[in-house]
């Protein structure tokens, strides 16, 4: 009874680990034991994908490659069966990209579309292999390729300019004019911090100046000002008019001597006699002057 009690703890231990061998050997493999939806991927190249590959979505495991068939009719068609894990919703535009690693392993991985609208189990998807850092530069060479003579005369210009004897004269140029920059922002400064301060306190005093003035004209008396001024127009219009009185009359001196006709007429006679007389002088002085050192003769 002992004997076959252990046989039997031995038969159910085996049981066990052939169970746990059988999950872990498929969940090492990305398998689902549970229910599974299926979809179909279109490729044009499976190179390296076998079934039982793994299926990633966003770096987790969901499923794995179930058979692959060619379609003979199309023969760039090759169909590839999805099995993932019933819970998992692919949106609409989700494609799938066989990924192969530095190692060699292939798998293939989901890129999840971003439409709210989910696929049904069976409808399919478009594939296409990854491209990676390595292949992308492959793909680029073609087109750098082309661009390696350009780059050579884009290079040898560069170095023509380089090398230009003008861009040294233009670099000294260059060199002047910020000296000179260098030198008026310090005059501006100078200017600022010193002349403008300076020419500020100026106009104060000035501006103070003329409010003093200000101030003393609205305290001037016009009025008065203008009535003396009046008065001694009056007075000068009062002389004018006696001066005009006086020579207009007869009585006055001055009156007589520019109204009198006949001493007008006296006085050119005189006049003419008197310059008759000094013709006359000119003309025999000695019937006028007699000189003698030893006295006048008889």
């Amino acid at each position: 009874m002992m004997k076959n009690a252990r046989e039997i703890k031995v038969a159910v231990a085996a049981i066990v680990a052939i169970v746990l061998l059988f999950y872990g050997i498929n969940f090492l493999k990305g398998r689902t034991l549970g229910k599974k939806s299926s979809y179909v991927v279109v490729f044009d190249n499976v190179t390296g994908l076998t079934a039982d590959n793994a299926v990633f979505a966003n770096g987790y495991s969901v499923g794995t490659v179930g058979n692959i068939a060619i379609n003979y009719a199309k023969p760039d068609e090759i169909y590839v069966r999805i099995d993932l894990d019933k819970s998992v919703k692919l949106p609409k535009g989700t494609r799938a990209e066989i990924e192969t690693s530095m190692m060699g392993q292939t798998t293939m991985r989901l890129v999840l579309g971003e439409s709210e609208e989910m696929l049904s189990p069976g409808d399919s998807l478009r594939g296409g292999v990854y491209k990676g850092a390595l292949e992308q530069a492959g793909e680029m060479m073609p087109a750098l390729e082309a661009m390696l003579p350009k780059l050579d005369s884009i290079l040898n210009g560069v170095n023509a300019i380089v090398n230009d004897p003008a861009l040294e004269s233009v670099l000294a140029n260059a060199e002047r004019v910020t000296g000179n920059l260098t030198t008026t922002t310090e005059d501006l400064n100078r200017l600022l911090e010193v002349d403008v301060p300076l020419l500020t306190a100026r106009l104060t005093a000035v501006s103070g100046n003329v409010e003093t003035l200000t101030a003393n004209l609205n305290k001037a008396d016009y009025a008065e000002t203008i009535r003396r001024v009046n008065e001694t127009l009056d007075g000068t219009q009062q002389l004018l008019a006696t001066l005009e009185a006086k020579v207009d009359g007869k009585e006055g001196t001055l009156g007589l001597l520019l109204n009198d006709r006949e001493l007008y007429d006296n006085l050119t006679r005189m006049a003419a006699d008197g310059d008759s007389l000094v013709s006359d002088l000119k003309a025999h002085p000695k019937r006028y002057v007699h000189f003698s050192v030893f006295g006048k003769k008889e």
